[in-house]
């Protein structure tokens, strides 16, 4: 068990607000702030990123916090998903752009010989980034003054208690926070042994390039690592229940992603069907073995024989044996029914509040995204100081970092047409070009959109989906817009830096109130 108390400055907030202009600072013990019998007055119960969030902000109010690691700082973002899973892309795609002669040729560059990698180089990338961001995460919570306890938290039945699992310890806490995060969802049927059939977990471990694997699910995470497997040589066949791969994302996008994603790279798919029964099989002895039936008639389709096969059919809430049931709260598919300020509800459907307990992160179900699951830990420490506040998740941004990368903020367009019918405003739609922008011509890189949907009626944005070079780091503007109500007719009066990417969504910004920017 590691249990710090420490001695340090914080700023103490002499407003109503968490981010006043002016702090005060104060010294005290992170232990002597617990009022009554309590030992604290906030735990967290997980240690990812929402936790972290939680955490960090919690001491920025002055509140003594214990965080109950259950032996996994960081999370599955941190250790075995957005983290990692970057390196690979980072390093997989720069063989990419390095293979690519035509496009390197365009630029003036010959690479003579052949380019080769190391995998266990860059599976040592992953990990090793990994472990440094794990360090400086827990370092932080050290830091501040967070008493990290090694054990998982789980609930006694008890109002205000939390016991450590590991020693038996029980707790006493004024507020408690379950983010216990998510676990890979394995369909019926599938056999996992994470080495030639795995979920992501297994995959980022990268133990062997197969020469032809199977994805089996094309959302987010599929989709990534069918660029990695591909930028380093494989073939990729995709296994999707839906009729359309790519099902969560915007239609049109989709329809680009499939272009520039799928079309011109050694991928194939079949749609419309279940993989009812996979097997592992032996590297380079004995192939994984996939039965298909038809998603709609259940009738056998087809058999594939491949050198692995990747389970990305998405995640479920990791909230089992934790005490749940013993607080009288019903979960859904494990996901814990919350309202708008993260308190604990007893089931989902006319559920009453639980006082004094919270819920985070994927284990909610609102939005199964590490930065959401901090937004909404910080957001609960506010409704735990008295500030209300609520999480606008039409305002999250997410991103796919294939390369190019897809981002997207607000509904699609199918959702807002429907949103439009309902409640009786008009949507409008612009759209921006990256084969117009100088600064993706002068990298080669010309192809993709932005969209950009908003209400006619006030001019607002509703949603932006890229599809393009760094679309994840040109979201952030539109997501901020969304948050703040931003009208596309003040978006269009900003000036945006020449020549740069941003002058993308510029185009898109000004196309949507009649103006050029060409």
């Amino acid at each position: 068990m590691k249990f710090t108390i420490t001695t340090i400055a914080v700023l103490a907030l002499s407003s109503v607000s968490a981010f006043a202009p002016t702090p005060q600072l104060r010294r005290y013990s992170s232990l002597s702030m617990a009022e009554g019998d309590f030992d604290f007055d906030v735990a967290v119960i997980g240690c990812g990123v929402g936790g972290h969030g939680a955490a960090l902000h919690s001491r920025a109010q002055g509140l003594s916090t214990a965080v109950f690691a259950g032996g996994d700082v960081g999370g599955t973002c941190v250790n075995r998903g957005c983290v990692p899973s970057k390196a690979l892309l980072a390093a997989s795609g720069r063989v990419r752009e390095m293979r690519d002669s035509s496009h390197l040729k365009s630029l003036g560059i010959e690479v003579e010989g052949e380019v080769t990698y190391s995998r266990e180089g860059i599976a040592n990338h992953a990990k090793n980034l990994a472990n440094r961001v794990k360090g400086n995460l827990e370092n932080s919570l050290v830091g501040l003054g967070c008493n990290v306890i090694e054990g998982r938290g789980v609930l006694t039945g008890k109002p205000h208690e939390v016991k450590d699992e590991a020693t038996g310890k029980v707790y006493r806490v004024k507020d408690i926070i379950l983010a216990p995060g998510s676990v890979p969802f394995v369909p019926p049927g599938v056999t996992v042994d994470e080495k030639t059939v795995y979920t992501s977990d297994g995959a980022l471990e990268l133990q062997f390039v197969p020469e032809w694997v199977a994805i089996i699910g094309s959302g987010y995470i599929g989709l990534e690592f069918s660029d990695v497997y591909t930028a380093l040589g494989s073939e990729v066949t995709f296994i999707e229940a839906l009729p359309n791969l790519m099902p969560t994302f915007d239609r049109e996008i989709a329809k680009q992603a499939e272009r520039m994603l799928i079309r011109d790279r050694p991928i194939d798919y079949r749609t419309g069907v279940f993989a009812a029964e996979v097997t592992p099989g032996i590297p380079g002895e004995k192939p994984v073995t996939i039965k298909m039936i038809d998603a709609k008639t259940k009738e056998h389709v087809e058999t594939l024989e491949v050198d692995a096969a990747m389970v990305a059919t998405g995640r479920v809430p990791n909230t089992g044996n934790m005490g749940l049931e013993a607080m009288g709260i019903e979960t859904q598919r494990g996901f814990v029914a919350v309202n708008e300020k993260m308190q604990v509800l007893t089931k989902h459907d006319g559920g009453e509040v639980i006082p004094n307990l919270y819920c985070i992160g994927d284990a909610n179900g609102k939005m199964m995204l590490a930065h959401a699951a901090s937004a909404q830990g910080i957001s609960a420490i506010e409704n735990i100081v008295g500030r209300e506040h609520v999480v606008n998740h039409d305002a999250i941004p997410a991103a796919c970092f294939t390369h190019p990368e897809i981002a997207m903020v607000g509904p699609t367009e199918e959702q807002a047409i429907k949103m439009a019918e309902e409640q009786g405003w008009t949507l409008g739609k612009s759209q921006g070009n990256f084969r117009a922008n100088s600064k993706a011509l002068a990298e080669g890189e010309g192809n993709g959109i932005a969209k950009v949907l908003f209400n006619k009626d006030t001019g607002k944005v509703v949603g932006v989906h890229i599809i393009g070079l760094h679309a994840a780091d040109l979201i952030q503007e539109c997501a901020n817009a969304v948050a703040a109500g931003t009208t596309v007719q003040e978006l269009s009066m900003m000036v945006h830096t020449h020549p740069t990417l941003s002058e993308v969504m510029d185009e898109a910004f000004k196309g949507a109130v009649g103006m050029s920017s060409h």
